[in-house]
């Protein structure tokens, strides 16, 4: 595995992770001290991110266990459709996901997926499968008495559709997440006007949402780079083939 500490990460990539584990740790001290699976949870979670945001495996193994971390939290809080959707949706997908990106490297490079560009067609029916499975899990969770019954299933929405462009490893699926990171912001400052230590919960998807923006970055970079070095294989044969000639 690729240490943070080594030169595989730039001073940017380090200077994020850094601020974001400080972030945690902070609002951890300040605002909870009791629950250690979420200081857990949190530190797993930001650092899944930093190496999705590079493409690497290793991202998606950690979400899983994040995803089993996260689900047992939100059946704490009574936040049902947070432990459905993860423990029913997201780990079982960020596991198919890493099996995808384990299967699809881009050339000899095992460290980073080769990134992909879906069509518009995918991209309706990705859509339309979102709607479906968002009308399902309303009335799944509908039937558990899931606290704020719209946003989670709005939750729902986000999370399958950035789970699905995970797994098809379109950039766009750090958009899906920042989304959902925005819609969890929201889910859990409501928590945390009846408890104080789910600040800390806050703060955590706070810090998703700056490291799925700049992942989304990361990811448009990679898939420039990745077309230009796919055009130099196949220019450069060619320019050696009318040397000979």
């Amino acid at each position: 595995m690729k240490q943070l500490g080594g030169s595989y990460f730039t001073k940017e990539e380090k200077q994020l992770w850094l601020i974001s584990v400080l972030a945690i740790l902070l609002s951890f001290i300040l605002f909870d001290r009791t629950h250690w699976l979420t200081i857990a949870a949190s530190l797993t979670g930001v650092t899944s991110l930093i190496y999705n945001a590079k493409g690497n495996p290793v991202g998606q193994a950690l979400m899983v266990l994040f995803s089993l971390m996260y689900g047992m939290i939100s059946y704490q809080e009574r936040y049902y459709g947070e432990m459905i959707t993860y423990l029913g949706m997201t780990m079982p997908m960020a596991v198919a996901a890493l099996v995808a990106w384990l299967r699809n490297p881009f050339g000899e490079n095992k460290s980073e997926v080769a990134v992909n560009r879906i069509s518009r067609g995918e991209i309706i029916f990705a859509c339309l499968l979102t709607c479906m499975v968002t009308v399902l899990f309303y009335f799944i969770l509908k039937t558990f008495d899931t606290s704020y019954l719209l946003i989670s299933s709005l939750s729902v929405t986000t999370s399958f559709l950035a789970v699905y462009l995970t797994w098809r490893r379109s950039p766009f699926f750090a958009v899906a997440y920042a989304a959902n990171d925005l819609v969890l912001i929201l889910l859990w400052c409501l928590a945390a006007l009846d408890d104080l230590s789910c600040i800390s919960v806050v703060v955590c998807f706070v810090a998703f949402f700056a490291n799925d923006i700049y992942g989304f970055v990361n990811w448009r970079r990679m898939a420039k780079r990745q077309a230009e070095q796919m055009q130099d294989c196949v220019v450069w044969p060619e320019r050696k083939k009318r040397t000979a000639d």
